[in-house]
């Protein structure tokens, strides 16, 4: 379990790197990254008032059907060898637990309308957005 957990602050600080790619452009030249910075965390803070995200419910159906999965293959594995309560537990777990680092994952990526979101912010500020990082 603590092996999870660590994987699982693993990915998401790795998640946090992700965010718009600025073209330098005049308008960048002219305030600085300083100055991009805060606009990017203003932008960042109107669209998470703005966009719903579904992630966590999304996640958190991911992880029941993976565990139910988990259980019955668990289950069948536990029943050829004699152990039928451990292999529906263990096969749960295991389940779970991969649903739990796919949403982890998932969840990391801002969703394609919270880019465009964000893109259209900083357009509306006089940034060029080039890509996402």
């Amino acid at each position: 379990m603590k092996k999870i957990l660590l994987l699982i602050s693993i990915l998401s600080l790795a998640g946090c790197a992700t965010g718009p790619v600025l073209y330098p452009n005049a308008h960048l030249r002219e305030v600085g990254e300083a100055k991009a910075h805060e606009d990017i965390a203003e932008c960042e803070v109107l669209a998470d008032q703005y966009v719903q995200s579904d992630a966590g419910i999304q996640a958190a159906k991911d992880m029941t059907i993976s565990a139910g999965g988990g259980a019955v293959v668990g289950g069948v594995a536990g029943a050829v060898v004699g152990h039928l309560g451990r292999g529906v537990g263990v096969g749960a777990a295991t389940g779970a637990a991969a649903a739990l680092v796919r949403g982890v994952i998932r969840a990391s990526e801002p969703s394609p309308l919270f880019k465009s979101f964000m893109d259209r912010c900083l357009q509306e500020r006089g940034y060029e957005t080039i890509g996402w990082q």
